[in-house]
């Protein structure tokens, strides 16, 4: 249950007075779960995991009336690992979110901080990443796309539009607080359209000259923070990464089914041995979400990845990734739930090996399962 503070109008003088609102909410999410990965690299793997489908987080949310459809808004978020207590987020504070901006019911928001890019915004919630579905061991092949958010962009200049006709469009700028302007800066632009049954998304991301970003650094990102192919830096290494996508839901009411594309280019890129060419991967999912009851759902995607690398010696250049995942989730009240959920992962090509995200580890062949069993508490 969501804790609000609320700092109510009060008369300062005989004459009633009209006097602005202001709410700060606390909010978060527990997850916690046993998985078991069936080839880790050395042989299978039973952990205890934190943020199998959320990640675990606690955060901060407020707003003030300013009058005449203005407000001020902010949002401090932290996420952290429920099983040791550490912070997340290269051991951020408020790793996950931290802006403060105005927003206007007729013109929109601009904000200001380290936040979500509009890809992120825009194609997550037509996907099977999406917070409620799947997330982290959904993730496309090394989370290439960024789709489960796997890292945040600090500097970050953010506009939303208000919504017209279904429509809505934002854009956002992160700057590298660099006198190289052009280096460690991203920026994204995308639009959304919600309209009935009917959900639809195009976007488009772009991030500079990451592959020679130092670990810490003041820039909008930090190495540190990605962990695919289970070492920090592949999301970003790279010249320029470019990513663009688009994705349309269709709900049923009882079911809802939905489709993404995405493709994502990393040029100048040492990732799978290419000696500074280019490495490229074209994701196709289908998902699907079903009602059993209210309180029952199941839940399904298949990704097809389809990758090029150039310049390589070590790897193939053509590699291919066929993804299955199941998930059910059985809620016991309106904040808790249990679930279960498994992935199947299968790659071919020159020396490539499977990796579902998050599985503790590379499979020594082209083949890895994972299964989890968790529970979540949001408050």
């Amino acid at each position: 249950m969501k804790k609000r503070i609320v700092v109510a109008c009060s008369a300062l003088c005989a004459a009633p007075i009209a006097h602005a609102q202001s709410s700060v909410t606390l909010y978060g999410i527990l997850d916690a779960g046993l998985q078991y990965t069936n080839n880790a690299g050395s042989g299978s793997l039973l952990r205890q995991t934190s943020g199998n489908i959320n990640g675990s987080r606690f955060g901060l949310r407020g707003s003030e009336d300013l009058g005449s459809g203005l407000h001020a808004i902010f949002v401090l978020e932290g996420g952290f690992n429920i099983n040791n207590g550490k912070s997340g987020q290269d051991g951020r504070l408020f790793g996950r979110q931290a802006y403060v901006g105005l927003s206007s019911d007729h013109y929109g928001a601009v904000s200001f901080g380290r936040q979500y890019d509009a890809f992120t915004d825009t194609l997550i919630p037509l996907s099977a990443t999406a917070l409620a579905f799947g997330d982290t061991a959904f993730a496309h092949p090394f989370d290439n796309d960024d789709m489960i958010h796997s890292f945040r962009l600090s500097n970050t200049a953010k506009y939303v539009s208000p919504v017209y006709h279904g429509l809505k469009f934002e854009a956002q700028y992160a700057f590298s607080n660099s006198t190289d302007f052009a280096l460690n800066r991203a920026y994204s632009a995308g639009l959304g359209y919600s309209g009935g049954p009917l959900s639809a998304g195009v976007a488009y991301y772009q991030i500079n000259g990451s592959k020679n970003t130092t670990i810490n650094s003041a820039g909008a990102l930090d190495v540190n923070e990605s962990q695919a192919n289970n070492t920090a830096g592949f999301v970003l290494g790279a010249d320029v990464q470019r990513i663009v996508g688009a994705g349309v839901n269709y709900d049923f009411g009882k079911a809802k089914v939905g489709f993404v594309y995405t493709h994502t280019q990393f040029e100048g890129s040492t990732s799978f041995g290419s000696n500074n060419g280019s490495v490229r991967f074209d994701n196709y999912e289908v998902n699907a979400k079903y009602f059993v009851l209210p309180q029952l759902s199941l839940g399904v995607e298949y990704v097809f990845t389809d990758g090029h690398v150039t310049n390589t010696s070590t790897f193939g250049s053509s590699p291919k990734w066929n993804q299955l995942g199941l998930q059910t989730v059985y809620s016991l009240s309106k904040r808790t739930d249990v679930y279960l959920e498994s992935v199947y992962q299968h790659v071919s090509g020159h020396n490539y090996t499977a990796f579902v995200y998050n599985s503790g580890g590379a499979s020594s062949t082209g083949n890895q399962i994972v299964g989890i069993a968790g529970m979540r508490v949001h408050f």
